[in-house]
């Protein structure tokens, strides 16, 4: 294992104290070999204490909301993306810090940092297609939109949830909220980590850069090591690199542990391949 690598399975070991900005920001290793991640959390901090100085030593939660909303998307211009919104740059920390646009998620990561910091209780929200931030505040649930820090309305999030809904709930109002409250519980680091990979790996594949979608797959197999899905994804990787015995391992494992999988066909289809490639080139 690259050290690299090691580092990201000592960070992301046990749910309890996850890091989840050092963690995402070490994301961006694979891409960017030689990124300072203690410098950029250092910069982090920086921008942080920049906005603390100016907070009023009574400041109250909502006070607090206004101000790092005012600093987060006006003076320090954060945004989405929109003109090139596939870029993996947008999904790297560093780099979102360092341009000023990102993505839901990655702007989320960066926003939930810094409100921690200046006592904000505030949290991911894996919603379908955007993910979202949830601050409490005394008057209640306060849901956000990264991209904008506009406060969301119940109305606007069934709107936002429809699509992703199957046609018989989205028939009746009072199932979209129910729906709609049960996503809107906090995310794990654990499980942000796992959206900001999918995300690369959507990319990836859309773009055949196999190298870098083994990379987002080595790191998937880390952070969620009980997911066979995740080894048959490495393994698929890996063939595409032509690393048939790792390919072998991987694909094998996970057709031994789901005989029964809808993609099992496919997949011993795969292994059969494999095996010739194997014979052939005396790997």
């Amino acid at each position: 294992m690259t050290r690299m690598l090691e580092y990201f399975t000592t960070l992301v070991a046990a749910d309890e104290g996850l890091p989840l900005t050092e963690a995402a920001l070490a994301l961006a290793q694979d891409a960017y070999p030689d990124l300072d991640i203690q410098g950029t959390l250092a910069e982090i901090d920086a921008l942080v204490l920049r906005l603390k100085r100016r907070l009023p030593d009574e400041a109250d939660i909502v006070q607090k909301l206004q101000m790092l909303n005012r600093f987060f998307y006006r003076e320090l211009g954060l945004a989405g993306n929109l003109n090139d919104y596939y870029d993996p740059d947008n999904s790297f920390l560093h780099m979102v810090v360092r341009k000023r646009r990102g993505i839901p998620i990655s702007l989320a990561v960066l926003y939930m940092e810094m409100g921690q910091q200046i006592g904000l209780n505030v949290h991911g929200i894996a919603f379908p297609g955007h993910f979202l931030l949830r601050v409490t505040t005394t008057a209640g649930e306060v849901m956000l939109d990264p991209l904008t820090g506009e406060a969301l309305s119940e109305a606007q999030m069934v709107e936002m949830l429809e699509p992703y809904v199957a046609t018989s709930v989205s028939r009746s109002g009072d199932s979209i909220s129910k729906a709609l409250r049960a996503l809107l519980a906090p995310s794990l680091p654990r499980e942000i980590l796992a959206r900001m990979l999918r995300n690369l790996k959507a990319i990836y594949q859309q773009t055949e850069r196999w190298q870098r979608l083994l990379a987002v797959q080595q790191r998937m197999v880390i952070l969620l090591p009980e997911q066979i899905e995740e080894r048959r994804d490495r393994g698929l990787a890996y063939a595409k690199l032509d690393f048939v015995r790792a390919a072998l391992d991987d694909l094998q494992l996970y057709l031994d542990t789901c005989p029964e999988a809808e993609d099992a066909a496919a997949i011993e289809a795969q292994l059969a391949d494999l095996r010739q490639r194997a014979s052939h080139s005396g790997r």
